[in-house]
């Protein structure tokens, strides 16, 4: 919830009352861009010890030579599938070691998304843990703040690829979520079309 709204009266037992998925029913379409993290690093996946940063999603825009629009979606490849292949004892979805640790995104990309306004977040990894902070989720909690859409645990792989291919890495996006009357989330199937 953001814009002062109270989360504990529009989201109820019968579903959220402001804000929720049927908004987006007939879908969601825009230019999409891929931002591949392993590419620029060199590397197969992101790690633990290594994040993403938001300075890093700036270096990568200007090595590809990519100016975000207000209003793009930015598909963040982090190497999910790698990482798992390398892992397999552990399942990248739950947590693991104490305290909670996870690779993915760092809470400094926050202001990377805000300020250059984009509409979706598409990720393969989730919120980097631990962040130093006692904010589990701190990329997907502060996100909603701006009223950007997130699509969690997409399989960008085949588009990391398909980019390479193309030698391009913008593209048109479109989002069908399902249309759940109140829901906060849904289901959907994203499509690039180059």
């Amino acid at each position: 919830m953001w814009n002062g709204r109270d989360p504990k009266k529009e989201i109820t037992f019968d579903g959220a009352t402001w804000g929720s998925i049927e908004h987006w029913a007939e879908g969601i379409i825009t230019r999409g861009v891929m931002l591949d993290v392993p590419r620029h690093r060199g590397v197969p996946a992101v790690t633990q010890d290594s994040p993403i940063h938001g300075w890093e999603l700036e270096d990568i825009l200007v090595a590809r030579g990519i100016t975000l629009e207000p209003g793009d979606a930015i598909c963040v490849y982090a190497g999910r599938e790698a990482w798992q292949a390398a892992n397999p004892e552990t399942p990248y979805g739950r947590p693991f070691g104490p305290p909670l640790a996870r690779p993915g995104l760092h809470v400094s990309c926050l202001p990377f998304l805000r300020d250059h306004d984009v509409s979706v977040l598409v990720w393969d990894m989730l919120d980097h843990q631990p962040i130093g902070y006692d904010i589990p989720w701190a990329v997907h909690a502060c996100l909603f703040a701006y009223g950007t859409a997130l699509l969690d645990n997409a399989l960008l792989e085949p588009l990391a690829k398909a980019c390479v291919e193309e030698k391009r890495d913008e593209f048109m996006l479109v989002i069908a979520p399902l249309n759940v009357i109140g829901g906060t989330g849904s289901p959907a199937n994203p499509l690039a079309v180059f």
